[in-house]
């Protein structure tokens, strides 16, 4: 987890890469939470999950480009998936 009071694009695009999700260097925010979501399954998905709700509970701010790549990129695959599972 981070270790600083604001998790800025860096941050979200190391946590990715630590998680094994392949995420190209230099990617945006926006970009990284694309790769990321390619070829979701159960266990990618869950790791995701697990992700965002580390950062979103953490005492950290969230960069306002980075929670706007996770509304609107992370969190609606995660739920398009989920329902495709029910």
């Amino acid at each position: 987890m981070m270790y600083a009071d604001l998790i800025d694009q860096e941050d979200l695009l190391g946590q990715l890469k630590s998680l094994g999700f392949e995420v190209p260097s230099g990617s945006t925010a926006l970009q990284a939470c694309e790769c990321a979501v390619r070829g979701l399954d159960d266990v990618r998905a869950n790791t995701l999950r697990t992700m965002v709700k580390q950062m979103y509970t953490s005492s950290a701010s969230i960069q306002p480009t980075v929670r706007e790549a996770i509304d609107k990129q992370l969190l609606p695959a995660l739920a398009q998936y989920q329902q495709t599972r029910a």
